[in-house]
């Protein structure tokens, strides 16, 4: 069924689980200057025309309640085919029914929670999401015989069944059931599991509860002197000012509010990875690790050696550290400089449609045709741009199959704003091709390769603003720009993967994990990963607690290989030209056909081995280079 994986490529950018920003991972509500802070308009303000069009996938919530009417008529037929799974003719015709199922639940449940985000603090959408998430407990449940019955049926007659041409359609969900049949319980088992859904889903809804509707933040002093309320959205402006004081108050008051939440957090946190651990027994699976790399078909090896190859790393992002302390001419280097730019008086106010022709001009290398998609994207109602009071933070690409993708946005004008653009779009486009070239089973390509799209579209970006400037100032903002999507997507990402690693390794062992065990643990690893030039505050051990990642476990190490992978896209699409571009564009045009090490593989990166890890870490090494020699 495609609605969990779909539910998961809420695909929030590598930036946003920094502070969260662009993710939240935005500029006024004139396409000039934003509004203050203070004043966020109500989501009934928001210009239509600042707006997705979610009129494109319900028209209403009368067609929402139909189609969910319609859903409920089909959840009951599926029954027809227990006990029946033991031919071609009644297998095919028991996908087809699950397929449409499927996708009208998929259907539902993205748009019910795509609302929601518009205005979280919105009871009626509150109501929408639960009932959305219900379906989708009750979906899973009316399904979960399917995989157990077939399974039943001897190893001879299952290859039989591969072969069958009249299952072709479905040839790569046999083998994927057989693949997986050491791990797929009875059909009674099967069942109990999915009703448990609504109840493990407990502690990312109550996280999500917490960190968006109930937590406030305080005021503190902006640039002007103003008392300005933070919010998630323009956290990343008050790290981003050349006022110390400024970046270390608005630190300061954003994890003291944490910290006011420690123990429930914690609570919430630790009930996630043992949910986790619940699940990796009953599917009887060596570690959560092994059970989440499975789906993917990624072997244990790629997640150790990331961590390995950025540990044999480490002294590089220890240089940074010490180049970015020379050019902040800072005695000591705290956490919440980390994000405030290099260069001394050089702002790069880009407008959204500024963005929008910049992150086209860039993609020109890719063709007519994704240029002509991403235009589509712009002007037929894909992107919810800017923040208002109660949405979502962050950012992401999201929809369901048989409708445009949509994009949310909390757009502000700068340099990271128009990376997130580039980036979303990357993820849409993605989709848009797999769903363009795939039946509904094989268009959801998996989260493995999802980063890549999205990164190659900023390593293009990167590439062509820096070859446009003459300027050595903008030139150095643009190097020190790129060096920190290093730190953050691959080390920060690496980082965060450790820490899920060794949270979960501690849970398995049959240790109970408290508030003080999160911060000891995560201020141990920033420590690590920072090196001795950084003076790393012991406020950053609350970080944890506000990364929404950790709520899909397992899942950002795939940041850092999907930068990796697009960084050697990259070098071959701007080295090669066309047929590099095809071996790229037919990447895209794959969805989840494949397994997607193969997918990758064919299209001309191995991320089997360490080497594309090397290659973005040789690249990094360049940069810097480049930053020192600019900055003798």
């Amino acid at each position: 069924m495609r609605l969990l994986t779909a539910a998961l490529l809420l695909s929030l950018t590598a930036q946003s689980a920094m502070p969260y920003q662009s993710q939240a991972l935005t500029h006024p509500y004139s396409i000039i200057r934003r509004a203050p802070m203070s004043q966020l308009p109500a989501r009934k303000d928001v210009p239509v025309e600042h707006q997705w069009k979610l009129t494109d996938l319900f028209a209403d919530q009368a067609a929402w309640d139909k189609e969910n009417s319609e859903l409920k008529t089909k959840l009951a037929q599926i029954s027809k085919f227990h006990g029946k799974l033991n031919s071609a003719e009644s297998i095919k015709q028991c996908f087809e029914l699950e397929d449409q199922i499927s996708l009208h639940a998929e259907r539902l449940y993205v748009y019910a929670n795509m609302k929601h985000h518009q205005d979280m603090a919105d009871p009626s959408d509150q109501a929408l999401v639960d009932r959305a998430r219900k379906l989708s407990v009750e979906v899973n449940e009316s399904l979960s015989f399917i995989s157990p019955e077939i399974l039943t049926l001897s190893d001879d007659q299952l290859q039989a069944l591969v072969k069958d041409s009249s299952l072709s359609l479905y040839r790569k969900t046999l083998e994927d059931m057989i693949r997986q049949k050491p791990h797929v319980l009875s059909k009674s088992e099967e069942a109990l599991l999915a009703m448990a859904g609504n109840v493990t889903s407990a502690p990312e809804t109550i996280f999500a509860m917490i960190n968006n509707a109930d937590l406030k933040f305080p005021k503190v002093k902006n640039d002007k002197g103003e008392e300005v309320e933070i919010t998630h959205g323009s956290y990343i402006q008050f790290l981003e000012s050349r006022n110390p004081e400024v970046r270390k108050n608005a630190f300061t008051a954003v994890y003291e509010t944490y910290r006011k939440q420690k123990n429930t957090l914690a609570s919430t946190l630790s009930a996630n990875i043992v949910k986790n651990q619940f699940y990796s027994k009953a599917r009887k699976y060596p570690s959560v690790l092994e059970m989440s790399l499975f789906g993917d078909n990624i072997n244990k090896e790629v997640y150790t050696n990331l961590i390995d190859t950025i540990h044999d790393s480490l002294p590089l992002l220890h240089k940074y550290m010490e180049l970015r302390k020379k050019l902040l001419k800072v005695d000591e280097l705290h956490m919440y400089d980390l994000f405030t730019p290099l260069v001394e008086q050089f702002d790069m106010d880009i407008t959204y449609e500024e963005a929008k022709e910049m992150v086209k001009d860039s993609l020109e290398p890719l063709g007519e045709n994704y240029a002509k998609i991403l235009q589509d994207g712009y002007d037929t109602g894909w992107i919810d741009i800017y923040e208002n009071q109660n949405k979502r933070s962050g950012a992401y690409s999201w929809g369901a199959f048989g409708t445009h993708p949509y994009v949310l946005l909390n757009h502000k004008d700068n340099l990271n704003s128009m990376f997130t653009l580039a980036h979303e779009m990357g993820h849409a486009i993605h989709s848009y091709l797999s769903d363009a070239n795939n039946e509904y089973r094989d268009a959801q390509y998996t989260i493995f390769l999802a980063e890549v799209a999205s990164t190659l579209n900023e390593a293009l970006l990167m590439d062509y603003l820096l070859k446009r400037t003459t300027d050595p100032k903008e030139k150095l903002y643009l190097l020190t720009y790129y060096a920190d999507q290093f730190r953050t997507t691959v080390f920060r990402q690496t980082m965060f993967a450790e820490f899920e690693k060794i949270t979960h390794e501690k849970v398995e062992k049959g240790e109970s994990l408290t508030a003080q065990d999160f911060n000891q643990i995560y201020y141990d690893l920033n420590v690590q990963y920072h090196g001795k030039g950084m003076t790393v505050d012991k406020d950053i051990e609350m970080e944890w607690a506000r990364i929404p990642h950790f709520y899909n476990s397992f899942y950002v190490y795939k940041y850092a290989t999907g930068f990796s992978a697009a960084t050697s896209f990259a070098k071959q699409i701007l080295d090669e030209g066309e047929p590099a571009v095809e071996r790229y564009l037919g990447f895209l045009k794959s969805g989840g056909s494949d397994y997607s090490i193969n997918i990758l593989k064919r299209a001309g990166v191995d991320m089997s081995s360490p080497e594309p890890i090397k290659q973005a870490m040789s690249v990094f090494a360049s940069i810097l280079d480049q930053i020192e020699e600019l900055t003798k």
